[in-house]
């Protein structure tokens, strides 16, 4: 992976920082895509873009494109907005889906084509344990189960190129914005911690190690493959 040129999106914090760093000790150039890019010691190159703007991104996306000979893409971006069913707001409902998928159908058309010119390419979608069915996630899991039907369609598609398509699948992982909703010691934090078979929380360098396996040559003949990383959180009679 020495000197393959990585774009990864929402790159500056939780998982999408583990993945930028890992890239970058692997010998990765790693472009970066984040809202918030002020006073980060980012690995690489990193750009700010509000990614809910379709216009500001497409700006940024060709700046780009015309700079660096991008090689693969990591769509991890996401937004989660809990609610029950009865009290789904619609407009946050196209929100969580424009973030989720809109964002990554646009990285990845903007990077495809040299992608297919070179017969050769990486996209990995983050996605979530969300796609089995999570309880106040009517938009959320909507979304990155649509996210698994892009990624099993574009392999389909790209497979002819040399071009692979694959998600990595994350149970609860302890970051920043996890923890803003399950305190250590609170309720949630248990209900959360009780649905993992190995009794801990996903750290992000556990996804940051399955995307960048992902990325590799050796992965090379994996293609429409959906990973979970998530303890055996997914597993039935879990």
């Amino acid at each position: 992976m020495k000197d393959k040129c990585v774009l990864v999106t929402g790159a500056t914090k939780g998982i999408g920082w583990a993945i930028s760093r890992r890239l970058a000790d692997l010998g990765c150039h790693v472009v970066g895509l984040a809202r918030h890019t002020q006073d980060i010691d980012f690995p690489g190159y990193l750009y700010s873009c509000d990614l809910h703007n379709a216009g500001e991104t497409e700006d940024v996306l060709r700046v780009i494109r015309e700079k660096y000979p991008v090689d693969a893409v990591v769509n991890n971006v996401g937004l989660v907005m809990p609610e029950p069913l009865g009290e789904v707001d619609l407009a946050s409902l196209y929100q969580v889906f424009d973030l989720n998928v809109r964002v990554a159908v646009q990285v990845t058309q903007t990077f495809v084509p040299s992608m297919k010119a070179r017969r050769d390419g990486r996209i990995v979608n983050i996605c979530s344990r969300v796609t089995h069915g999570a309880i106040n996630r009517t938009s959320y899991s909507a979304a990155k189960s649509a996210l698994v039907g892009c990624t099993k369609t574009w392999a389909l598609e790209l497979a002819p190129y040399g071009i692979t398509v694959n998600a990595v699948s994350p149970g609860p992982v302890d970051t920043e914005l996890f923890r803003a909703g399950h305190a250590t010691g609170s309720e949630a934090e248990k209900k959360a911690l009780s649905s993992i078979p190995m009794g801990r929380f996903g750290q992000p360098a556990d996804v940051a190690a399955a995307v960048t396996f992902l990325l590799g040559d050796e992965a090379g003949f994996i293609t429409g493959q959906v990973l979970g990383v998530d303890g055996g959180g997914s597993l039935a009679g879990r």
